[in-house]
């Protein structure tokens, strides 16, 4: 038996992985529904929402012990199942012995003055609900989106762990790996992060969309009586018509005074009654 003053026997990555993978094939025998999380790559999350969400866990000194080890427990299958219910997270993480570690993972409500404030700061910068999960949006809403304390990323003070492991950190490595676990499931579905904050993503692109198509209404009343150009096409259309790899602009044909008018061929009554 070794001491406690001796360090535990190097494990190679390769090893992890096929234990990870060994404890995921056992589950399965008794658990059809099991979620693991699988990171393919070198990147932990490559949506704007996974990076977003890691980004604001890195950002807080509360957490930064653990991060690492919780970085390489998600790189190497340990996360074997992970869950998120409104304002819960619950995952497997498998450590050092048999039977995997469950956590749990408390987030707060975001609160409704938050979140009526982004639903203003959103009014008029979305066009729909694929805009938005992908991250598409001006930056300076992606600023107000994740700033520290009263943006929809959560706080450490919102945050609440719990795990079954005998270590005495609050924010140990399987929770770690498990928080950095939804990161990489928001890139596959970044509504459960609403979800997660128990607010409702509809009032979000309805607030927007609303804003947006009233003001394509009012372009659209101001120009119906002149000539529309590419740049008012542009805007009416939510397309680009000068792009990179676009079809050339087409430009519109002018319009003219009814009075103006006249047939390509002018028959000698017709002139003769415009010189009177």
């Amino acid at each position: 038996m070794s001491g406690w003053d001796e360090y535990p026997a190097y494990v190679s990555v390769g090893e992890r992985r096929r234990r990870n993978q060994v404890a995921i094939d056992r589950l399965r025998k008794t658990r059809s529904d099991l979620a693991p999380i699988t990171i393919e790559g070198r990147l932990l999350a490559k949506t704007w929402w996974g990076k977003a969400w890691n980004d604001n866990l890195e950002g807080y000194q509360d957490f930064a012990y653990r991060l690492d080890r919780g970085r390489s427990y998600v790189r190497h299958g340990a996360v074997l199942d992970l869950r998120i219910d409104p304002g819960r997270i619950k995952a497997l993480v498998q450590g050092s012995e048999r039977q995997p570690y469950r956590v749990e993972i408390a987030i707060s409500a975001l609160s409704p003055s938050t979140w009526q404030a982004m639903l203003e700061a959103s009014a008029g910068q979305l066009d729909s609900l694929e805009m938005l999960a992908a991250g598409s949006f001006p930056r300076r809403l992606g600023e107000q989106f994740t700033a520290r304390g009263d943006g929809l990323f959560p706080a450490p003070s919102e945050i609440h762990m719990h795990c079954t492991c005998p270590d005495w950190a609050t924010c140990c490595k399987h929770v770690a790996a498990a928080l950095y676990g939804v990161g990489a499931r928001l890139d596959h579905d970044p509504s459960l992060f609403f979800l997660l904050r128990q607010v409702n993503v509809s009032d979000l692109i309805a607030s927007a969309v609303s804003e947006h198509s009233q003001g394509l209404l009012r372009s659209a009343e101001r120009v119906s009586e002149r000539a529309i150009d590419a740049s008012e096409i542009s805007g009416l259309f939510g397309i680009e018509l000068d792009g990179e790899g676009q079809s050339p602009p087409v430009k519109p044909p002018k319009l003219t005074k009814p009075a103006d008018k006249v047939s390509p061929r002018k028959s000698p009554s017709a002139k003769a009654r415009r010189t009177k």
